[in-house]
């Protein structure tokens, strides 16, 4: 009797220990993202990478941090003068462990399809033949994971520009995918709050594709 009451004790206090952290690691997650809408300079842009992956070091089952680690470098060699292959490719080791734990997740998909646009955009005219179907292809899978997912619509509007542009032709399918990423950014903006974790970026993006319309 003595030790069935101390097993379920035992059960009792991990249960209460998981709870417990749950609530820690939203409140990490918060903050980080919240340092990562605030990055101005590369110093701190690195220092919040590696906060991402301190948190997923300590919630090791958990997808979002990678995901925030590996979109914080890809955004980076964006903004920063930095070895952009380099940072490519570490954000798509990122995004292959998320993936390992999040399977066929939209988000994580289209990620991986902006890193491989990412390392398209560094050399288009001898990596294009190559890496334009890759990307086109992820975009188009995280689009079937979830239709309501505005980034994986937004990043394949920006992709079909892109193509648009290179071979001359009219941007009416971008201009179309823009204007249902912004569509799509306004009912997820309906369900979202402070405290959300869970990604919300792009908007500028599809912005940025929808004023090339006019």
């Amino acid at each position: 009797m003595k030790k069935s009451l101390l097993t379920l004790a035992v059960m009792f206090m991990w249960i209460t220990v998981t709870s417990a952290n749950d609530p820690a690691y939203e409140a990490a997650m918060q903050k980080q993202i919240k340092a990562m809408n605030s990055i101005t300079d590369l110093e701190t842009s690195q220092q919040v990478t590696n906060g991402f992956l301190r948190i997923s070091d300590a919630k090791s089952d958990e997808w979002l941090p990678l995901y925030y680690a590996a979109y914080n470098q890809i955004i980076s060699s964006f903004r920063f003068d930095v070895n952009k292959d380099q940072y490519f490719d570490q954000a798509l080791e990122l995004i292959s462990k998320a993936s390992q734990m999040a399977p066929d997740n939209s988000e994580v998909t289209a990620l991986h399809g902006f890193a491989i646009m990412g390392k398209l955009s560094v050399d288009p005219a001898s990596r294009g033949q190559e890496l334009s179907p890759k990307a086109m292809q992820l975009f188009d899978k995280a689009i079937n994971l979830d239709r309501e997912n505005p980034r994986a619509v937004t990043l394949m509007a920006q992709m079909e520009l892109g193509m648009a542009q290179f071979f001359g032709s009219g941007p009416e399918k971008a201009c179309g995918m823009a204007r249902m990423g912004l569509d799509l950014f306004k009912k997820e903006a309906a369900k979202t709050t402070e405290d959300y974790i869970l990604p919300t970026w792009g908007k500028s993006q599809a912005q940025e594709v929808a004023a090339k319309c006019d």
